[in-house]
């Protein structure tokens, strides 16, 4: 469901990043195939320096279909940033890859905190966190970074996935059932 990011990936993602239903909510656009082959290249260093955290959606047969990113890594925290190609739209593959993602980022990167920035207009990805069951409303409990993602036009709402929500969502309620259970 996801590997690292590779070089060879790159035209296939530009051509499914172009789109115009999903150009508009890409942090990192690219005019060309060969600029988005740069930035590419770009991303694989930064994620070697520690500064970022990329992976490639990839469909059941192994083909890229999008990117999950972990930008702006500071403190065991960073803000999250997922694109995947208009033709796979609605076909369930965002959650498993966020998942996928998530289990990798707490469990072996020891990541802290996952933020999600989404523009208010964007109802499609407002509509994605919103599913995640945990998953909160950050805009009070991170006033301070909210106050800096909106610093140039307040069009931003904050949501934040910590590692302790993560693991009780999914180890916290199986150790209710168990206890439930002895009982």
């Amino acid at each position: 469901m996801l590997r690292k990011r590779e070089l060879h990936d790159a035209p296939v993602l530009y051509e499914l990043m172009s789109h115009p239903e999903v150009f508009p909510y890409v942090r990192h656009k690219a005019a060309s195939s060969d600029e988005f082959y740069f930035l590419t290249k770009q991303t694989i260093e930064a994620e070697d320096r520690g500064e970022m955290i990329s992976r490639t959606i990839l469909d059941e047969w192994g083909h890229p279909i999008g990117t999950i990113n972990l930008f702006d890594v500071n403190e065991n925290k960073g803000f999250l940033a997922t694109w995947i190609g208009q033709p796979y739209f609605g076909k369930g593959y965002n959650k498993p890859a966020k998942e996928a993602f998530f289990e990798e980022l707490f469990f072996q990167l020891d990541i802290e905190a996952i933020f999600m920035k989404i523009r208010r207009s964007n109802q499609r990805s407002m509509n994605a966190a919103l599913k995640i069951p945990y998953v909160t409303e950050a805009n009070d409990t991170y006033s301070e970074i909210h106050s800096w993602i909106n610093r140039h036009e307040n069009v931003y709402d904050l949501f934040v996935i910590t590692k302790e929500q993560y693991l009780f969502h999914y180890y916290g309620e199986q150790d209710q059932s168990e206890e439930a259970m002895e009982a």
